[in-house]
């Protein structure tokens, strides 16, 4: 059936799109209009640069911001073309309609009413009565909620906006009380189901993510008038054989609106949106950085190379020295202590070296001189060698600075045992990741999984590090280091994420108003002034104090390597000095 609508349809739809200031492809709903005028309207609107098509299904991904459907009331199929946009989510965002009529009291309005025109619908009725059209906007609250209906405008020749706002997310931001339900991941305790609704800041040690994303959600909410519903789930949502857990399953599922703000994953991406960071947390691998003396030999630091080799000439020239001044000696008298080769003046200057005595030692004042002067030129730089030792004994080094230098540390690598480091740990391809956790999580043997208290423990007894959540073990920390322990603690970023955002379920219709809620939120200060009182950053270590640190072995290896080396080129040396006086010396 063919419909016959004068051109002053033509130009009310010509200067609706203009007025709207948006790129458009309008898209005519099967019109039932005369050819001619659909010429006429396909003419009028190219002349102003907007594109047409009468095909329902746009399959471009990249132009559904643009598309604006044009439905005739008038029109007999209009219930199959309602019914196929309800069933295509085509009322929803980003798609735009302009539904008109000529008839009264049209009973195809009614088919509207059944439609799931939610807060992203933007749909606008024109009814004709003469050269009068009238512009009003449809939208429910929620699917089984009444529909509202607020004035657009008029045309009577030109169109006449009244929207107070052209932003669709200030005329939608009245949500009239609609209850959202928001669900909430605790795993530190049970307490929190009490404190998390009050917001009374007790037990801040338990759950701080989810409270301090609740209490940013709540002021969301409170400024879009909604009613803020709470549920709890325990854990935060993984994919198991197909199936979701946790606080994905309640969103994904419609149990929940949205969730406590967690790490984007390519797989969550497929079933929830995301919003906004009200609740930022890292995870991270927390250790502090291992002794100096543990990554390398510090009895070679304190001096530069330069030094060592002003010394070895030093040490030949006062060798050479006494033995000179001992040689002068000789011509007079021979002793047993006296100094008569270049061996004895070797060992004078050794045991000088090392501010130790010898049975050997000059006679003559010349030589008694040289001998005083060489040890005490010894003696202060034996001092201040041994000085620079004591505080390289306690200095922390800088050897782990990056995850494939973690991966090579001979430190032990443990994680928090909760749900998420059972599943983030494990989806890693590459060699350094793999490697770290088959150190965590090995095949054979024990795996290493602590909780917070043990872990934050073994990390301040050092050559520990511990995958977590940041903000406990921060708190922790806070609680149960002494100050000097606090200012070796490093960070390595094994997930390598972004921050985390607040999943909404997908194709949620209050996606865009939560978006600019929570944005709002942030930007107003509220995010960061809820986050410096409910969370810990990392310790800040205002003052290097020293405090007594005990030596161990490792501290020690190198010394006792040397000895050990010195043990044994005494055996031998004791070995060839046996053999050549067996050799030289005759049998008596």
């Amino acid at each position: 059936m063919v419909y016959t609508k004068d051109f002053t349809w033509v130009h009310f739809i010509k200067s609706f799109i203009e007025n709207e200031r948006k790129p458009t492809i309008l898209i005519f709903c099967d019109l039932c209009w005369d050819k001619y005028q659909i010429v006429s309207l396909v003419n009028a609107v190219s002349n102003s640069g907007i594109r047409s098509s009468t095909a329902m299904d746009e399959r471009s991904n990249y132009y559904h911001h643009d598309l604006l459907y044009l439905l005739d009331l008038d029109c007999p199929n209009v219930a199959e073309i309602i019914a196929l946009a309800s069933a295509n989510s085509l009322f929803s965002s980003p798609y735009r309609w302009l539904v008109i009529t000529s008839r009264a009291n049209n009973t195809n309005i009614d088919l509207l009413y059944t439609s799931p025109i939610l807060p992203d619908s933007d749909l606008v009725l024109a009814e004709r009565t003469g050269n009068l059209v009238k512009l009003t906007e449809f939208y429910k609250i929620s699917p089984n909620g009444s529909m509202i209906s607020t004035p657009r405008g008029y045309y009577n020749g030109s169109v006449m906006d009244v929207r107070a706002h052209r932003e669709l997310y200030r005329r939608r931001r009245d949500m009239r009380g609609h209850a959202i339900t928001m669900s909430n991941v605790i795993q530190d305790s049970n307490t929190t189901r009490l404190h998390l609704p009050r917001e009374d800041r007790l037990e801040p040690e338990y759950d701080s993510i989810a409270k301090l994303c609740w209490m940013g959600v709540r002021l969301g909410l409170v400024m879009l008038n909604a009613t803020p519903v709470y549920i709890f789930s325990n854990r935060w949502g993984y994919k198991v054989d197909g199936q979701w857990s946790g606080m994905i399953d309640d969103v994904y599922s419609g149990r929940a609106e949205l969730g406590t703000n967690l790490v984007i994953t390519e797989e969550r991406l497929e079933v929830v949106s995301y919003t906004d960071s009200l609740a930022p947390f890292q995870v991270r691998f927390i250790f502090r950085q291992p002794p100096l003396p543990y990554v390398t030999n510090i009895f070679t630091m304190p001096f530069s190379t330069n030094v060592w080799v002003a010394m070895f000439v030093c040490a030949i020239l006062g060798t050479i020295t006494v033995y000179l001044a001992a040689k002068w000696e000789a011509k007079g008298r021979k002793g047993q202590t006296q100094v008569n080769t270049i061996g004895d003046a070797l060992l004078l200057t050794v045991s000088a070296i090392g501010q130790q005595g010898c049975a050997m030692e000059p006679r003559k004042l010349s030589g008694r001189l040289m001998v005083f002067v060489l040890f005490t030129a010894l003696m202060a730089l034996y001092a201040a060698y041994s000085a620079n030792i004591v505080v390289l004994l306690q200095a922390p080094s800088d050897s782990i600075r990056s995850l494939p230098q973690l991966a090579n540390a001979k430190i032990t690598l443990a994680a928090n045992d909760v749900d998420y480091n059972h599943f983030v740990l494990k989806p890693y391809n590459d060699d350094v990741r793999k490697n770290i956790y088959r150190r965590i999580d090995p095949e054979k043997g024990q795996k290493h999984y602590y909780n917070l208290q043990e872990g934050v423990e073994r990390i301040r007894q050092g050559l520990f590090a511990f995958h977590s959540i940041v903000e406990p073990v921060y708190r922790q920390i806070e609680d149960t280091f002494l100050e000097n322990e606090k200012c070796d603690l490093m960070e390595a970023d094994f997930l390598n994420n972004f921050d985390p955002f607040v999943p909404v379920r997908k194709g949620s219709p209050y996606f865009e108003l939560y978006r600019v809620a929570f944005k709002q939120v942030r930007e107003s200060g509220l995010q960061s002034a809820l986050s410096k009182r409910l969370q810990v950053s990392k310790p800040h270590c205002t003052t290097k104090m020293s405090s007594f640190s005990s030596v161990g072995l490792m501290d020690m290896r190198p010394v006792l390597i040397l000895m050990l080396y010195g043990v044994c080129l005494s055996v031998i040396i004791l070995f060839g000095e046996i053999v050549v006086f067996r050799l030289t010396v005759p049998q008596q």
